[in-house]
């Protein structure tokens, strides 16, 4: 079966993952899928420079979402997709990172097969590989870590306060050994639940004093690698002022990110915090 990249075929999708952020860090698959798009359906947070390999005459539509409110609900994009393909375009949806981590490509993909239309996906940079990499933090490491668990730090609404915000407690997700020693845990869209985070897996075990990395716009202009332990989390990110996109390591392999000996301030930390 020939390709679906194939420039002669029509009404068609293709997943594209743009990657955490630095347009250098396209696959040259996805610049050429980009080159053949009628219409681009794009996250919030592409970097315009990804949008620029799409002819200037691609229609660009973005559905970008932000934390509480979607510009379109995933059904509704689902419908847009199909709804392109079918009048004969070939679309390009394109997505940060991956498009099967944490990316919903999967829904998308359902819902363009469940149509009878043909689909590929183009995979990208995850957004926990990118962001490591550019902090120089090894997920795994013969001394250090073994293993490495991704998961998603979303909240489930739960209360509605007097000014209209909501409170929630963390989704009834079971992380009950996936931090801890010789593991590593990276935790996408964790930002705005940190101490939540933070309180869940020291219930579970994981020690205060574990180590802890906040990875924000990780290969972007502007990222910044911060370091605490656990029990400091929450306040970390409120001391700093961490914004998404970012995301969260637990594990020894935060103490190899840093060039300086930071053993010994992990030390007075934990020292405080006793």
């Amino acid at each position: 079966m020939a390709s679906l990249l194939d420039p002669q075929a029509r009404g068609r999708v293709i997943l594209v993952g743009a990657g955490p952020g630095d347009p250098g860090l396209l696959t040259l698959r996805a610049v050429d899928a980009l080159r053949q798009a009628d219409v681009v359906v794009h996250d919030g947070l592409i970097d315009p420079r990804v949008l620029d390999h799409a002819p200037a005459t691609a229609q660009r539509i973005s559905v970008a979402k932000t934390r509480a409110r979607h510009t379109l609900p995933q059904e509704a994009i689902n419908a847009l997709i199909v709804a392109h393909v079918k009048a004969g375009s070939v679309v390009v949806r394109l997505k940060g990172g991956d498009p099967f981590v944490f990316g919903r490509g999967g829904e998308e993909v359902e819902a363009v097969r469940a149509s009878g239309l043909p689909v590929e996906v183009v995979p990208g940079v995850s957004a926990a590989l990118g962001c490591a990499a550019d902090a120089m933090l090894p997920l795994t490491h013969r001394d250090w870590s073994s293993a490495v668990s991704f998961v998603a730090g979303q909240c489930k609404p739960v209360l509605s306060d007097a000014a209209g915000g909501v409170e929630g407690g963390l989704s009834d997700q079971d992380w009950s050994g996936l931090a801890g020693q010789g593991r590593t845990l990276v935790i996408y869209m964790g930002v705005a639940n940190a101490r939540a985070i933070a309180d869940k897996l020291m219930m579970d075990g994981v020690a205060p004093d574990m180590p802890v990395a906040v990875l924000e716009r990780g290969t972007l202009p502007g990222s910044r690698a911060l370091r605490t332990l656990l029990a400091d989390l929450g306040d970390m990110v409120e001391r700093d002022q961490v914004k998404s996109p970012a995301i969260i390591v637990v594990g020894e392999v935060v103490l190899l990110s840093d060039a300086t000996n930071r053993l010994a301030a992990f030390a007075a930390q934990a020292e405080a915090l006793a």
